[in-house]
């Protein structure tokens, strides 16, 4: 450990990178009644922390090493972080993305001036390219995160964060991926202020160092498993020598939500009219939660760590920012069928603001309505209007639930009387050929009765598909589906689809 804080204080990072601020956030610390400080990383050169590991790893290399240029595998922040310190040391660079990274990622890199090679599906395919091209063409590979120089880089953060603010400090959030960042920070900061809790912080579908500290041992997520939404962190393994320290300085690790994510964002936005990426947003959420279990009156930093969001993606985390502050329900309600039916249900609702409002027939004694309805006082004002309108009507809380929330919502039409239907949600890669992909492994013994696609400007779409397969066949169904490779959940039971969708 004293040789990575030694690294620390010499990693020399500001030939490129910037001191970033600590910024005091007067909005956020009124309203947990605690002093809350946000360590901007967002304004980095390529809006992202990622820039100070590369580029000490960079500058270090032999000049036979930079002679022959540098290669990774990365299709976000940490391939901008390569590009242009590998610009700035006229060195040449490769970057390996996978085939379905958006566009705008593969031009940003470009503009760098890296060759950008599109290989794969997903981040281990990208890698392994990378990682052959390093032994056949002599590159050096530069890892994301599982590197010394790499991991003292970000240390750095930690180094300008305690020379930033001298006072009292309860704890520092930091959000993980594959664990460089706050081992960096975190081995610094316990080594000058040990009674400063190290806390990480990462999303519930991708949470591998939370696997990892639970089992006293380095874990692999399965892919399937691995949520895409906060692609910066979604990281299947933490790293060897990053789990190695993080074991050591990290006191506890927070899992958040993807709606929580997207609040926090909104916060962040607040503040500082920034909007940061889902991954940049994560300390805060993580924050958030650990206030809420009783912390409140404390000193608390937090790492925004990056601001490469997709334009595409705004519209998505607007939709689910009012759930994840708990200010929206979205419920199912079932009302007569009748003249004034409408009229009492809004009486019952009261002075609130209703954000959206989709009616269903039902029979013709019924009427189903989805509506989305703004609330405060948090879970307690939640509560009290679920609990008055049960009183009157059958009532369903479909804020959490995914089908809902992604698909149902959007969808026009009415019910559908469909034999032998079963529903299910996949995300799909966003590239040329996934849907035909999907078609020809299904061939045309099954009929798809129901489909409704999203992009959220991610590598990955979300589809709902309904899809008419007798209960005899499902066994060769779901074998079928596996060989697509896509992931997939059934959702035939879902509440929504039973309720809004079939008859």
């Amino acid at each position: 450990m004293n040789n990575l804080i030694k690294k620390i204080l010499e990693a020399n990072v500001y030939d490129v990178a910037v001191e970033t601020p600590l910024d005091f956030a007067p909005l956020l610390s009124k309203r947990f009644t605690s002093k809350i400080y946000l360590k901007r990383e967002d304004l980095q050169p390529v809006f992202s922390f990622k820039i100070r590991g590369a580029y000490n790893k960079i500058r270090q290399l032999s000049d036979a090493a930079k002679k022959n240029g540098v290669v990774t595998a990365s299709a976000g922040n940490h391939a901008q972080g390569v590009a242009l310190a590998a610009s700035r040391l006229g060195i040449k660079s490769t970057i390996v993305m996978g085939e379905n990274t958006p566009v705008i990622k593969v031009n940003a890199v470009s503009a760098l001036g890296a060759r950008v090679i599109l290989s794969g599906d997903s981040y281990d395919q990208a890698a392994d390219v990378a990682k052959a091209l390093s032994i056949e063409k002599g590159f050096t590979y530069i890892h994301p995160f599982d590197d010394e120089d790499v991991i003292a880089g970000q240390g750095t953060i930690g180094v300008e964060m305690l020379r930033q603010y001298t006072g009292a400090l309860s704890a520092i959030f930091v959000p993980v991926g594959g664990g460089g960042l706050i081992s960096g920070i975190g081995a610094y900061v316990k080594y000058l202020r040990p009674e400063v809790s190290i806390i990480g912080v990462e999303s519930e579908g991708s949470a591998c160092l939370w696997a990892a500290l639970e089992k006293g041992r380095r874990v692999t997520l399965k892919a399937e498993d691995l949520d895409q939404f906060v692609d910066g962190t979604a990281v299947r393994q933490v790293g060897k020598k990053t789990y190695s320290i993080a074991s050591k300085c990290v006191d506890e690790v927070i899992r958040v939500t993807v709606d929580e994510i997207c609040a926090a964002i909104k916060d962040i936005y607040e503040e500082n009219r920034i909007i940061s990426e889902p991954s940049g947003a994560l300390a805060v959420a993580g924050l958030k939660k650990y206030i809420e279990r009783g912390h409140s009156g404390e000193t608390l930093f937090a790492i925004v760590s990056g601001a490469n969001v997709n334009f595409d993606r705004l519209r998505h985390i607007s939709e689910r920012t009012e759930i994840g502050e708990q200010r929206e329900l979205l419920l199912s309600v079932t009302i007569p069928e009748k003249p004034g039916s409408f009229k009492q249900f809004c009486k019952a609702i009261g002075k609130r603001n209703i954000t959206e409002f989709n009616y269903r027939f039902a029979n013709k004694k019924q009427a189903r309505v989805l509506v989305g309805v703004q609330i405060s006082g948090g879970p307690a004002g939640r509560n009290r209007l679920i609990e008055s309108l049960s009183k009157r009507y059958e009532v369903t809380d479909l804020s959490s639930n995914e089908v809902a929330v992604l698909h149902v919502r959007h969808m026009v039409g009415g019910r559908a009387g469909v034999q032998n239907e079963k529903l299910f949600r996949f995300e799909f890669p966003e590239k040329p050929g996934a849907l035909l992909t999907f078609l020809e492994v299904l061939g045309e013994q099954y009929n798809i009765s129901m489909f409704h696609y999203r992009n959220h400007g991610a590598a990955y779409g979300r589809v709902l598909v309904g899809i008419q397969v007798p209960d005899r066949e499902m066994a060769n169904f779901m074998k079928d589906l596996k060989k697509v490779g896509y992931r997939f959940w059934d959702e035939t039971a879902n509440p929504a689809y039973e309720l809004f969708l079939v008859d």
